[in-house]
């Protein structure tokens, strides 16, 4: 039995023990009784904490102000002190008894008489050891509930996600819990986290390729080329922009994220203030600037929730996602380069076309996929081509009006194959 006594008013230092509370310790009775150290009521806290004692004793000479000392410095374990918690004082009230009672102390003696401390320590013994079982079964209970809410929400995203069965969705997390000889409910929770990560990942995609939608937006309407159309995505994609800068800012990203995100929502505010109802074409090769720049920090933020999200699976996410933005990007540089004549978009033509093709022969030749995503991968094969068509032919009508029309078409065929590869059992299960 090791003690840390608390005396009030607090000994000077060497002072030895009152003569009366030494005699006490002293007959208690309890074998190997150390005492470890002393301390007043505004050390106890953390001189329990430094050393750790099987029980603290507190000794009060003077009840009325040394109490209320005790119970202000009790307040910082909030009514669950770390070891059995004992006092010796002068008689105490009802109201006072109460008060020690939901400080956490276990048990109270007067210091009259030299066998109080041997019942003091049996007593408060007694009841820490019992509180702590009882807070170990409530922590258990807890655990239980906590597993069940993550088992449950797992199960309702399989569910959604790949139209699956409870039954089913069940065996899918309990077999990967066995797999992995893990708990249920922590397979659980990666499962839902995994999900998070992808949706994360797949929103912030979003956004490059809206960097660049923007930007060959605004060149169509500069050249009159299908300009009621235009409008109307241009509004539409100023919202979307806003809409996943807030669904971002509301998930815990990590400070990497954070900081990212907030490298992003500067671009963005850049090149919001240029896209102006009509622009012209003197206008288009800074819009052009701004959006590459929301292009970079868009592109810096999906890279960093890859890594946060610690899954390999995930990168499948990230390059498909990353095609929606090839698709505008060839688009808005074909255009810009048709009608501003601009060397440096005409010189990104060729490598982005060659990153698209790479990145699409990546996704064929990957084991994640299944039926549809094979239906789609196959679609945007045919798709690509008429976008490489519309780009050879730039200088007809024609081509440019298959080279917008394409553009779109693989997006929203990127969008659905992004969309697959997130709630796929590869990446949900990761």
């Amino acid at each position: 039995m090791s003690l840390l006594v608390v005396l009030s008013p607090e000994p000077a230092e060497g002072e030895s023990l009152p003569a009366s509370l030494q005699q006490s310790i002293d007959a208690a009775g309890v074998a190997s009784v150390t005492v470890l150290g002393r301390a007043g009521c505004h050390t106890l806290v953390q001189r329990t904490q430094a050393l750790a004692p099987s029980m603290v004793l507190v000794h009060l000479d003077e009840t009325p102000p040394q109490l209320d000392a005790l119970l202000e410095a009790l307040a910082a374990w909030r009514g669950a002190p770390p070891c059995a918690l004992g006092v010796m004082s002068a008689p105490l009230d009802g109201t006072q008894h109460a008060a020690l009672v939901a400080a956490g102390v276990h048990a109270w003696v007067p210091h009259e008489g030299v066998d109080s401390l041997a019942a003091l320590i049996a007593q408060a013994q007694a009841r820490w050891t019992r509180e702590a079982a009882l807070r170990t079964e409530l922590d258990g209970l807890r655990t239980r509930m906590d597993e069940r809410k993550w088992v449950d929400r797992a199960k309702g995203l399989l569910m959604s996600a790949r139209g699956i069965g409870e039954d089913e969705a069940f065996g899918l997390l309990r077999g990967a819990a066995m797999h992995a000889n893990l708990r249920l409910g922590e397979v659980s929770r990666s499962v839902i986290e995994a999900a998070q990560w992808a949706e994360a990942i797949n929103r912030a995609g979003q956004l490059r390729m809206l960097s660049q939608r923007l930007v060959r937006v605004a060149a169509q309407l500069a050249a009159g080329i299908d300009a009621q159309r235009a409008r109307v995505l241009r509004t539409q994609s100023t919202e979307r922009v806003q809409q996943t800068l807030d669904h971002l800012a509301a998930l815990e990203l990590g400070p990497a994220g954070v900081q990212a995100l907030g490298e992003v929502q500067a671009a963005w505010t850049g090149l919001a203030a240029l896209l102006g109802a009509k622009p012209a074409s003197t206008g288009l090769a800074a819009i052009d600037a701004r959006g590459e720049a929301l292009l970079s920090a868009a592109e810096s933020l999906t890279d960093a929730l890859e890594a946060s999200g610690a899954r390999r699976a995930l990168r499948i996410v990230n390059i498909c996602g990353r095609q929606r933005m090839r698709a505008q990007r060839l688009a808005k540089d074909a255009l810009l380069a048709s009608t501003l004549a601009a060397g440096a978009s005409r010189d990104r033509l060729l490598p982005t076309m060659n990153e698209f093709e790479a990145a699409l022969l990546e996704l064929e030749r990957a084991p994640l996929s299944s039926p549809e995503i094979r239906a789609g991968l196959v679609s945007a094969r045919d798709e690509w081509l008429r976008l490489v068509g519309g780009v050879q032919a730039l200088d007809s009508p024609e081509g440019r009006a298959t080279l917008v029309r394409s553009s779109e078409a693989l997006v929203d065929t990127f969008e659905r194959l992004t969309g697959w590869y997130e709630h796929s059992l590869q990446v949900i299960m990761s």
